[in-house]
């Protein structure tokens, strides 16, 4: 009987292994499609979030190939393309937003780790400013609790940096009413609303805002997922078992699309969990 416990034992965790390398190496592509009066004009957008520096074969091949194949008029992200640790190269981050800022215009909000390299520039050195100027460079200038219009097809796109506070582990830090107003003036009327907004839980508070389309990352689906039920495990707040881990959720008329994002941090694994890349369909109604 022992030696039946400890085979079924080893052969579950080959399996786990199996399934960890396997799912820590690719990423699926997923798409989610917006219909909508206000939408003037058909587009596609890409979305990536979170990618922390991860490359999909050499010079991010394979991402590249996925994301041209997909047409997009532009480029979406929620954030966190690097990863801000101390004299780590942004290099990989930078080359694949060179290949795309040369055929897609890229809107830009920050993650938490952006903020944190402009946070702390005693841990990080001058990494912030280096970034930035790189992205100057390309052409992409960050919505930094800003906006840009998009009248050509009827949507406006804001990019919201919340304060560290709202980042902490362990405790989700109360936002009060009036603090995305506070930082992102009034939604736009008369046009599509679309919220980058790194952390997703305040979707509620995005929703309440006036976001007609949240699109965040930051949770990684959980790391893992626990097979069929499906919930991710544990969010960088070290929340067991997340509300918010991967998928379409809704909030009255608001949606938020939480990516399982592109990369890893920390825990450099992914189990029942591929990255995803979103492709977000805007329809006229």
């Amino acid at each position: 009987m022992t030696d039946v416990l400890i085979t079924i034992a080893g052969i579950l965790i080959l399996t786990a292994a199996w399934f960890t390398l396997y799912d820590s190496n690719r990423f699926v592509v997923r798409t989610y499609t917006v219909t909508d009066h206000r939408i003037k004009k058909n587009c596609r957008a890409v979305f990536l979030t979170d990618l922390h520096n991860k490359c999909y074969g050499k010079d991010n091949e394979r991402l590249l190939e996925a994301i041209r194949a997909q047409h997009p008029d532009f480029v979406l992200t929620a954030g966190d393309i690097l990863t801000a640790r101390p004299k780590e190269s942004t290099e990989p981050a930078l080359s694949l937003l060179r290949n795309l800022a040369g055929e897609y215009p890229i809107y830009y909000a920050n993650g938490n780790h952006e903020h944190r390299m402009e946070l702390y520039p005693e841990t990080y050195g001058d990494m912030a400013e280096r970034y930035e100027a790189a992205l100057r460079e390309m052409g992409i200038r960050r919505l930094v609790n800003s906006h840009t219009e998009l009248p050509e097809y009827g949507i406006t796109v804001y990019g919201s940096q919340i304060d560290k506070m709202y980042y902490k582990r362990l405790k989700l830090s109360e936002m009060p009413p009036d603090y995305l107003h506070s930082v992102l003036g009034q939604a736009s009327e008369g046009m599509y609303t679309v919220l980058l907004a790194h952390n997703p839980d305040y979707f509620s508070q995005y929703a309440a805002w006036g976001a007609d389309l949240t699109l965040s990352g930051h949770v990684h689906g959980g790391v893992a997922r626990v097979p069929f039920w499906g919930k991710g495990v544990i969010s960088p707040s070290w929340h067991l078992f997340p509300r918010y881990d991967g998928g379409i959720f809704r909030k009255g008329n608001s949606v938020m699309v939480l990516s399982r994002g592109l990369g890893m941090h920390t825990i450099h694994v992914r189990l029942f969990n591929p990255a995803e890349l979103w492709v977000i369909e805007f329809r006229q109604k």
